[in-house]
């Protein structure tokens, strides 16, 4: 068997563990778009307290790396609970949690950046404060807020490679640290394919990364306005 079979043996099953990349990926975002708005508007618009306790939520989660949170979770508090829960839904709600409080930032930020005029402009059409929110703050800080959250799509992609470590869950990193060794023993052709193999799923991650962003692109383009682009980026 050739050097080029060898390899292509080896980086068909990448293909079959994509789909427990992308469904963590999309569950997260999920989670992590719609516990990051909650947080967001109670931060902009929430007394005190409840302020004080999204802070505390951000700073928490922001402060614990992602390989820890997901062992914390699926160690710790998933055993806690006694009851079963498939890995899959432990690893999306791990990242997810984590991703809410960067994404409440980002979305804090865009509610922010729109103009105080324009809440002052919808109340003054007889409009209520949750009616002024909904209909004119939200609509403007969703787009102010896809450039700053394709950042944040970028660097989650990259964490859903530390899933690997929560058992019988075959992701593309999981599946391949399990094919190095096999490949480590066909020596001497095997070992020479180590770098190459590792490449390529360096190379599925930059396609997920890129080709979110590139779509996230189009979607900026479609909803922009001129005059109210939202510059720079949120720092992880």
């Amino acid at each position: 068997m050739t050097a080029t079979e060898i390899l292509w043996q080896n980086v068909r099953p990448l293909f079959d563990a994509l789909p427990v990349t992308l469904e963590v990926l999309g569950l997260l975002l999920v989670v992590g778009l719609t516990l990051g708005t909650v947080l967001a508007f109670a931060q902009a618009y929430g007394r005190r307290p409840l302020r004080a306790l999204c802070v505390g939520y951000e700073q928490l989660f922001r402060g614990i790396p992602p390989l820890v949170v997901i062992l914390l979770f699926w160690n710790g508090i998933t055993p806690a609970l006694g009851v079963p829960v498939p890995g899959i839904v432990v690893a999306a709600l791990a990242l997810g949690m984590r991703s809410a409080a960067y994404q409440s930032q980002i979305f804090r930020g865009a509610i922010q950046a729109v103009p105080p005029g324009q809440m002052m402009a919808a109340r003054s059409l007889g409009m209520s404060r949750i009616q002024a929110i909904r209909s004119v703050i939200v609509p403007q800080a969703f787009r102010l807020a896809i450039p700053p959250w394709a950042n944040e799509y970028s660097s989650v992609v990259k964490d859903t490679a530390f899933i690997c470590v929560i058992g019988g869950l075959i992701d593309l990193t999981r599946q391949a640290l399990m094919k190095l060794a096999p490949l480590s023993m066909r020596r001497p052709i095997g070992t020479q394919l180590i770098l190459p193999y590792l490449i390529i799923l360096g190379l599925f991650y930059l396609a997920l990364t890129y080709g979110g962003n590139g779509l996230l692109s189009l979607l900026e383009r479609r909803l922009s306005i001129p005059g109210f682009e939202m510059k720079g980026k949120v720092e992880r």
